[in-house]
């Protein structure tokens, strides 16, 4: 079992690298993330700034939406760093490939979890009726910090520089095939859950709405329909291949999971693009169902 030379001897290479991507397909996705960055950061420092339509929101929804802007935009700050790598090479060391992985894994998890009890909190205020108060909210937003931070623990330990030939890279590299499961295990269970709250809500918020005569329901189809699609476009394709690639792994196939392991780099890109839509579909869109 080969191991790279200045990585622990108990670490395995032989199915987590593969080769590395073509400059073509480094060029392509570091133009997807530059125009994340480019268009993602205004937009969410607008929401930060502006607060579009809030005055018209409940105050757990302006915490939320203020959260989700924040915890977008963090992510999107890290991506110059990320590009730059793809570019070039990973010359910042272990520390910095450690921390700034991270910090872009909680800021992920931050803004998936908030779309989730964004979505949760406005099926139970307009379905249930039930409206939750400052203490509340203010103890769901500390939860949903912690967990996010718990969440991404895995990336302190998996996280390091792996020397691939001429390019020096920060990724995954796990210490046993039940490391890895665990991980990619753990990772899935939470998206696929958190699609399901958010695809749930709103489907249930839209019926309820339907029957409501003072909603336009043109627009409150539009807008639930544009934000299930969204999560589920952006989101699915990155989970789906987790799931295969824990396959792939139990099967000890490393043909299959180097293919997989290639697909990931792609379907981490839609991602950071959720990051720039979130504005558009929360805040800004946001008095089209006011809760």
């Amino acid at each position: 079992m080969q191991t790279y030379q200045n990585l622990p001897s108990n670490i395995s290479s032989s199915s987590e690298l593969h080769h590395s991507p073509s400059m073509d397909s480094r060029v392509v996705l570091a133009v997807i993330l530059s125009l994340c960055v480019l268009l993602g950061v205004p937009g969410n420092i607008a929401v930060i700034i502006l607060k579009p339509n809030f005055q018209q929101l409940s105050s757990m929804t302006q915490s939320l939406m203020l959260n989700l802007a924040v915890s977008d935009l963090l992510c999107l700050l890290t991506l110059p760093l990320w590009i730059y790598s793809l570019l070039y090479n990973w010359i910042f060391g272990l520390m910095a490939c450690k921390v700034l992985a991270y910090l872009m894994c909680c800021s992920v998890y931050r803004s998936l979890l908030t779309v989730v009890l964004l979505s949760f909190q406005r099926y139970m205020l307009v379905v249930h009726q039930q409206f939750c108060n400052q203490t509340k909210m203010r103890l769901a937003l500390v939860l949903l910090w912690l967990i996010s931070m718990t969440l991404s623990i895995p990336t302190l330990v998996v996280q390091p520089e792996i020397p691939d030939e001429h390019w020096l890279r920060c990724i995954y590299l796990f210490s046993s095939r039940s490391q890895k499961i665990a991980v990619l295990l753990a990772e899935t269970l939470v998206g696929f859950a958190s699609c399901f709250i958010v695809a749930f809500s709103y489907i249930q918020l839209y019926r309820k709405v339907n029957r409501a005569a003072f909603f336009n329901n043109t627009q409150t189809s539009r807008l639930v329909t544009s934000i299930i699609i969204v999560v589920f476009v952006l989101w699915i394709p990155y989970y789906t291949i987790n799931v295969l690639r824990v396959g792939a792994t139990a099967l000890n196939n490393e043909r299959l999971e180097k293919r997989l392991s290639e697909l990931r780099e792609i379907a981490v890109a839609p991602i950071f693009i959720n990051s720039c839509l979130n504005p558009l579909l929360y805040a800004f869109t946001s008095h089209i169902c006011k809760c």
